[in-house]
Formats: structure tokens, sequence, C-alpha cells
């Protein structure tokens, strides 16, 4: 099958590898434009990118795709290389563009959407994290037919998976993108084969939004209850990292446990530091701060951790 592909982080190179791998003439791929990263701000290559060079694929990178937007000459560009490839479908993973209508319209088994939820639970941009943070016990794909809404198109196929209390957002990632990168090859071979797929609309209840992460939503707040603070922790890990100020820094939280409290505790107090974890009071609780890391450090077990960093019993960590 002749398929164009739009995508750009890693869960969407794990779909553009697996339809590489399952023998489909991949024509075009879509990804967004190298961006400025890291300290140095150099230009970063979207996972997308680095695998569609390094099989010598067919690639675009306009900024739009709105031929009557703020980058015109982008969207026609697309335009143009889009209908030069002639894909019998698309397939759309995390690509973080808005696909307008002529785009949706151009292939002929319209566009296909690998989505990292649930739907209509967690519709748009941090689906992982959101479910996370929420506290979910579960979460999954669903594969879904596109239209011009935000994730409202009807559902081709859906898969749960459930949410452990030790998952975070980088280990729950790494699930879903090989259960949507096995997903997307199932259903290019059913439709190959003659096989209509059965397209159900989205329920009417039940509809959330996964609003971007934010870098100021990383800030622990030890007024919050234990158990929402830990999934915090497990949300924003790897991005962007929950943090907490510490004796003047501020220190980046990769891993915790919720405890209930043995008695009363003043919110943000740290009530123990062994290489058991450090433990800090919260409104109902207590949380153990199991892995940290110093600015400029490495991500280190509490252990580790203490041996370079003294936090006597009674510090009072940051607030929000």
């Amino acid at each position: 099958m002749r398929v164009a592909f739009a995508g750009t982080p890693e869960f969407a190179a794990a779909a553009l590898a697996a339809l590489h791998a399952a023998g489909h003439e991949l024509v075009l791929v879509l990804t967004q434009p190298d961006r400025p990263a890291g300290r140095g701000m150099k230009l970063n290559v979207s996972a997308v990118k680095q695998f569609a060079q390094d099989h010598a694929l067919s690639l675009a990178q306009p900024r739009s795709l709105r031929l009557e937007g703020k980058y015109p000459g982008d969207a026609a560009a697309a335009q143009q290389a889009l209908l030069a490839a002639q894909p019998d479908v698309m397939v759309v993973a995390a690509y973080g563009l808005i696909l307008p209508q002529w785009v949706l319209d151009l292939p002929p088994r319209g566009c296909l959407n690998i989505h990292a939820s649930l739907l209509p639970r967690w519709r748009g941009a941090a689906p992982i994290h959101r479910a996370i943070e929420a506290g979910d016990s579960q979460t999954g794909i669903t594969l879904m037919q596109m239209d011009a809404g935000l994730d409202t198109g009807d559902m081709l196929s859906v898969e749960a998976v459930s949410i452990a209390p030790t998952d975070t957002t980088g280990s729950l990632h790494d699930t879903l993108a090989a259960l949507g990168a096995t997903m997307i090859v199932q259903a290019l071979a059913r439709m190959e084969s003659g096989e209509r797929l059965p397209a159900l609309p989205q329920p009417g209840e039940g509809v959330t939004y996964a609003h971007k992460i934010e870098k100021h939503e990383a800030l622990l707040d030890w007024t919050q209850p234990a158990d929402v603070i830990a999934r915090r922790i497990h949300a924003f890990n790897p991005f962007p990292g929950a943090s907490t100020t510490m004796l003047g820094e501020t220190v980046k939280i990769w891993g915790a446990t919720a405890l209930p409290s043995a008695g009363a505790t003043a919110s943000g107090t740290v009530l123990r530091a062994d290489a058991n974890g450090v433990l800090v009071g919260t409104r109902d609780g207590c949380v153990n701060l199991t892995e940290l890391q110093r600015p400029g450090g490495k991500r280190l077990s509490a252990a580790e951790f203490l041996r370079g960093f003294a936090l006597p019993p009674g510090t009072v960590l940051g607030g929000p």
C-alpha cells in the first residue's frame, strides 16, 4: 500500500519503523521542522526525520499545512509533494500540526491517527502524562479515522493496557508506542485485503482534554495529597521532570511512592532521609522520594544522592 506518514517524536518513529518493516511503500514522510534544543540550542532532528534519512525516504518539513495561513509557501509545497506522491492512505502519529481539510480529503482511504488514549478520554496533546497524573487505572491506543475536529474522528480499533502504580510517562510511552505500531500494521493489512474497518463514533460522554504539559506545572506543591504528588512525579518523568527546592537548590524528583502517615506531619517537612529514601510529609500522608537529581548532576538513587547532600530531618522543602 502507498502510505504517506506524518509524525515527529519517538512515539511516531516506532510506527514508521513498523510500517517500513511490513513492506509498505512509504511515498512521503512529513515531520516538523528542526528546532533548537538543549543548552547549546543546536537544531534538533526529530526521531521521524532521522529514520526517514537513514532509510532514504522522501521527506518534507513544512511549518504549516494551511494554504491561507502564516506559511502559505510551505503549505503549497507540501500539497504538491502529497499530490505527486499519490498515497492511498496517510498515517498520522504525534505530528504536532493541524491537518486542514485538503489533507484529510487527499488520500482515497483518508488519514488514520494513532492516539495514545482510550478516546474520548484524553483528547489532545499529552494523553499519557494526563492519564498517569489523574490516577487512571488503564489507558491504551485508539486508531481513528481523522476528521476536522480535535481527536473526534470515528474509532477503527481500540486496545487497552493497565497503568501500574510504578509506571512513568516514559515507561508507558514505550508500551503504547509498540502497541500503536502493531495496531496500525494490522489495520493496513486488513484494508489491503479488502476488509472494511468498522468505524464507530466516539461516545458523547466521558470526553476529557489532555492539555499540553507546561514547565511551570513541574514544581511540586507539598500541600497536595500524597498520592497526587507521587502521580505527578511519575507523570512528569521524563518531561519536564518534577522539582522542589531543597536547601536553596532546585532538585528534580524522578521516583517516589505515596505512603500513609503514622501521625500529624507538616507539609513539605523532611521526616527521614536515608538509604530507603527521603520521606516528606504532605497534607494527608507522606511521599518517599527514591530518585533525585541536583542541578547539573546525574539522576541518583536516594542513597547515592544523600552521600553528597546532607538533608537533616526537619528541613522544609519548597512550596508551590
